[in-house]
């Protein structure tokens, strides 16, 4: 062992121990057990088995071990944003691709191009760019991974100030924050606003956060670490406080955790805000102009915040194969062309066929929120498939790789339509747009929403 550290070897690692034992002691305190004399004996810990404990210690060592649940913050509220509630409506599991017949899978083929059939599946490109962003992107020290991030923000930028969501007074609500890198960037182009608020949800603990070093009076930045799935922000101190507009912001928001965030905004969060002083808006509505119709003005502003407390929606989508139909807000809209959650399962897993080809995995399937800054979208977002799903016997003979990716960009289109059509239902404008280059990232569509001043609600029964 190396002088000061443990003296236990560690098989699975073959390497000795590094932690540093006590004064006078050969091992750490998780192996001090070798050199007991006594018969004390040392079990697994019930809350992590991956550490041990003193059996005798074991009621004082739960009191205090970092493992145990802790105190829920008062924003967290159990599946509030979860979705579907009927257990009869959610479906066993699947088979995977791999095991169907060709009839089969031919079959999920022709009800997936019926179902897309008359939808507007060629997107508009609108790749922008923001003033903020200039200097860091013309900064020779930034690699090419560093670069390419640097234009995705700066297109979604870009695109919250043609939208007009970049101004004073507002909380921006950042899901999946990771670093909170985007927040940072928004927090740099807002260096002249006053009151502007930042709440970075992010459920996991995250190194290197680049919130703290924003020390701006004008700004406040807080973090809320609690899954998407259990926010409720209306009970958010700031939100409950000084009832701010809300922007939904986030970049690369892994499949389900993207419903979970509309969710959060459109379902809890408005509904609890129109529910304090007035009866809560119907859940189905119908919206006054289609897919197409483009966000309204500057002059609009003013009039689309009065009766909606979410100013406005920017979410990089992305991992379309990781959505899951207890949580997808497009149900309804599957429903009405013909299809449930036996071909939404089928159609998710599908869907990463636009991004890995014929290619096997690279890496580990990433956890339902992940941000770009945990790491290489290349890596993490583009080939997170499992050999079974993408391998190049599967389909052997039947498709070619450029068919799949074609089919799979179809049931990426398909899913996301689904959940435009429920911002429209909302009363929202909802559209869809290719936001960077493909050669930047290939999960490179941005969803966009702002209220429609001509929203018509359906009337109560």
């Amino acid at each position: 062992p190396e002088p000061g550290r443990c003296a236990h070897f560690v098989l699975r690692k073959r390497r000795f121990c590094r932690m540093v034992p006590a004064a006078g002691r050969r091992f750490c305190g998780e192996h001090g057990h070798e050199e007991e004399q006594n018969d004390r004996k040392r079990i697994p810990c019930p809350l992590d088995p991956k550490h041990t404990v003193y059996e005798d210690q074991l009621q004082k060592h739960l009191k205090k071990c970092n493992s145990r649940e802790k105190p829920k913050p008062v924003y967290f509220v159990q599946d509030i944003n979860a979705g579907l509630k009927d257990v009869a409506e959610i479906p066993e599991k699947q088979v995977p691709l791999s095991s169907l017949s060709i009839e089969e899978l031919q079959n999920l083929i022709i009800k997936l191009k019926k179902a897309s059939n008359g939808l507007e599946l060629h997107l508009k490109e609108q790749i922008l760019s923001h003033q903020a962003l200039q200097e860091a992107l013309n900064d020779p020290k930034n690699g090419e991974s560093a670069f390419k991030h640097l234009k995705q923000q700066a297109s979604i930028l870009g695109t919250m100030e043609r939208l007009h969501l970049l101004g004073p007074g507002r909380c921006f609500v950042e899901f999946g924050a990771g670093r909170g890198k985007l927040s940072h960037w928004v927090d740099i182009a807002l260096e002249n606003a006053e009151s502007v608020q930042f709440l970075l949800v992010e459920r996991a603990t995250t190194r290197f956060k680049v919130d703290g070093k924003h020390k701006r009076t004008d700004s406040v930045f807080e973090r809320l670490q609690v899954d998407i799935q259990h926010l409720c922000l209306n009970k958010v101190p700031i939100l409950e406080k000084k009832k701010l507009p809300v922007v939904g912001i986030g970049k690369h928001l892994c499949g389900a955790a993207t419903d979970l965030a509309l969710r959060c905004l459109i379902e809890s969060y408005t509904t609890c805000c129109d529910g304090e002083d007035e009866e809560p808006a119907p859940k189905r509505c119908r919206a006054a102009q289609t897919e197409g119709a483009p966000h309204k003005s500057a002059g609009n502003e003013s009039t689309t915040e009065d009766h909606k407390p979410v100013a406005g929606i920017v979410i990089a989508l992305c991992c379309h194969h990781k959505c899951d139909w207890t949580h997808y807000v497009g149900r309804d809209f599957f429903k009405s062309v013909g299809l449930g959650p036996v071909e939404f399962h089928y159609f998710q897993r599908m869907s990463s066929w636009a991004t890995c080809g014929m290619q096997e995995s690279t890496s580990k399937a990433s956890t339902s929120e992940v941000s770009e800054d945990q790491t290489n979208d290349t890596e993490e977002h583009e080939q997170t498939v499992s050999s079974t799903e993408s391998g190049p016997d599967t389909l052997q003979g039947i498709l070619s790789a450029e068919e799949r990716k074609e089919i799979g960009c179809l049931c990426k289109r398909l899913i996301d339509h689904g959940r435009v059509e429920y911002l429209q239902q909302q009363g929202y404008q909802a559209a869809l747009q290719y936001y960077t280059e493909a050669a930047v990232s290939l999960e490179n569509v941005l969803l966009t929403a702002v209220p429609n001043p001509a929203f018509i609600p359906e009337p109560t029964t």
